[in-house]
């Protein structure tokens, strides 16, 4: 393998690995997660058991289904359930 070739694996190799290395939260530090404020359908991901992903909360202000929110304002939702939690939220489903 001659220099160029190296360095340009090497310089790839190094771009993919800082893109996996920075967690998804690093890059919103204003934002928090936020349970049991999110629509149906409107969490932004992991809604707990029988959801998977981004869009898969069963009901309204599902107590383990989260969305991201402006750091310092979770507890300050007023949902007709309740108010926003930081910790998932035991809610009837």
């Amino acid at each position: 393998m001659d220099r160029r070739t190296l360095a340009l694996a090497l310089a790839g190799s190094v771009t993919a690995a800082m893109a996996f290395a920075t967690p998804a939260g690093a890059q919103e530090p204003t934002r928090e997660k936020c349970y049991g404020v999110a629509l149906a359908g409107q969490n932004d991901c992991a809604a707990g058991p029988g959801t998977t992903c981004a869009g898969t909360s069963k009901v309204d202000y599902q107590g383990n289904s989260w969305k991201l929110v402006p750091a310092g304002t979770c507890t300050t939702i007023s949902t007709p359930q309740g108010h926003g939690s930081l910790m998932p939220l035991r809610r009837p489903d």
